[in-house]
């Protein structure tokens, strides 16, 4: 296991280069971001372990980032004080670019990974806003209603948003559709709905919709997300039978801040918690008859787990985590699985 420490930042947001596979970002907050500065880390990995290549000073806390898809240097920035930024290693001590829409905090930003050229922001105003790099307006916005913790572009249909929201629902929003009073929305799924099916762990007197802070989609099926938020419990949902939860997957005792499908393999995932552990999942999907179930944690952090994210590249397993503890591990999740 590596480690790098962010020596007075608490950081938010980890990633992964999509060109490099020794090159992380880290975005992180002076004062758990309660006040004070940002950084945006950029790291190497190397013989010698994990070194910072260069950092960035921002004005308010990072609370996510997301490497931009044209260009190997570039990497986009949500800030606290509602700001976007581009930034370019190889440029400066400045951001290259910025966008100031959002009336609150910018909490998520995602690159469309097949139309390149387009990039979303989600904020604590209630809106998504779709933005190209080129243009210092936003091309669309789409109103929520309700804070968005987390927004993404679907890896399988360029034109496809989806978001989760303190409201406990999961959208989905078509571009291709016209303009209405839906403002492009096809799907508003209730995350805390009961199961279609029969599912281990759900109950009906379990605790009622609390807030959503995060999702993913699965890189192999494109109709499969997963969501986890203040309750604890990470639920997958298949859009072709969007009334409920397809699967449970239990175990962690505070809230999930950040889960992660495996762009390796189609049944795993990775979680991390408020209970300072990072967890790897498998959805069952892959074993004929397979129960979701945990398959090992991580508990090396010792303050809140805020981030993870997986190599893209050799073979699956790597991952990277942050956490409030100011450091960044970098560790193999095949180490912590249970036979």
């Amino acid at each position: 296991m590596l480690e790098f420490r962010t020596a007075g930042f608490n950081p938010y947001s980890v990633k992964y280069s999509p060109f490099f596979d020794s090159r992380i970002a880290v975005g992180a907050g002076a004062n758990f971001g309660l006040v004070g500065n940002g950084r945006l880390f950029i790291l190497n990995l190397t013989s010698n372990g994990i070194v910072c290549e260069k950092f960035f000073e921002t004005q308010d806390c990072l609370f996510d980032i997301t490497w931009s898809e044209q260009h190997e240097n570039q990497l986009l920035t949500a800030g606290g004080d509602g700001s976007i930024k581009l930034f370019d290693i190889g440029v400066g001590e400045f951001p290259v670019a910025g966008w100031q829409e959002h009336s609150r905090e910018v909490f998520s930003v995602h690159w469309n990974l097949i139309n390149k050229a387009t990039f979303l922001s989600s904020s604590w105003d209630g809106t998504i806003k779709i933005w190209t790099p080129e243009c210092k307006e936003s091309v669309t916005t789409l109103p929520v209603h309700s804070c968005v913790y987390s927004a993404q572009f679907s890896p399988h249909h360029p034109e496809i948003v989806t978001s989760v929201s303190r409201d406990s629902h999961l959208r989905v929003f078509d571009l291709r559709s016209k303009p209405s009073a839906q403002n492009h929305m096809t799907l508003a799924v209730p995350i805390h709905g009961p199961p279609k099916v029969p599912v281990v762990g759900y109950s009906s007197g379990s605790v009622g919709p609390t807030e959503c802070l995060t999702h993913d989609w699965n890189k192999y099926r494109d109709s499969v997300l997963a969501t986890a938020g203040v309750d604890g419990v990470i639920r997958t949902f298949d859009l072709r039978s969007p009334s409920g939860p397809v699967n449970f997957l239990t175990g962690h005792e505070y809230a999930v801040r950040k889960v992660s499908w495996s762009p390796h393999l189609s049944d795993v995932l990775l979680s991390a918690s408020y209970d300072m552990t990072c967890r790897v999942w498998t959805d069952g999907s892959n074993d004929q008859g397979g129960q979701a179930r945990e398959l090992g944690r991580m508990d090396a952090h010792t303050e809140f787990a805020m981030g993870v994210d997986w190599c893209l590249f050799g073979a699956e397993g790597w991952c990277a985590s942050c956490a409030w503890d100011e450091r960044v591990l970098v560790w193999d999740v095949r180490e912590f699985m249970r036979t």
